[in-house]
């Protein structure tokens, strides 16, 4: 247990070295811009890089890995659809906003909203609206 979270710290830690050097660089876009950086990153994923992986794998006798890939693979395609879904709400406008009611659920304490339009503030946590996040959607 203890030489795994030593492990998890440092991953920790390198994640956020990660951060330092990207905003050193300048790279931060704008949220439409980086769900179609993450598209085209997911879509790479499960469409060239794990299958791959997977032929290395079956190429190595590494019959675990094999099914580890192509089952991952498909996990980036189902990132890869809901980063689209992210974006096509974006562009219409509607990523507080739905045309039916909604269940929409404040990411930081639960609050539950049901309507057509995510509350501009928590009434419970008062986090803003970007908290919200509709449910069975993403």
């Amino acid at each position: 247990q203890g030489i795994a979270a030593v492990f998890e710290e440092t991953a920790q830690n390198e994640l956020e070295h990660a951060k330092v050097i990207w905003k050193l660089l300048g790279k931060w876009a704008d949220t439409k811009e980086n769900l179609k950086m993450a598209i085209e990153g997911e879509h790479y994923e499960w469409t060239k890089m794990y299958p791959e992986f997977e032929k290395i794998a079956k190429e190595e006798g590494f019959e675990d890995a094999v099914k580890f890939f192509k089952e991952v693979a498909e996990v980036e395609e189902q990132h890869e659809k809901r980063y689209q879904r992210l974006l096509n709400d974006l562009e219409k406008r509607e990523v507080f906003k739905k045309k039916e009611k909604v269940m929409w659920v404040c990411r930081n304490c639960g609050y539950v909203h049901w309507g057509t339009e995510a509350p501009k503030e928590c009434p419970n946590c008062r986090h803003p609206q970007s908290y919200f996040e509709a449910r069975c959607q993403y």
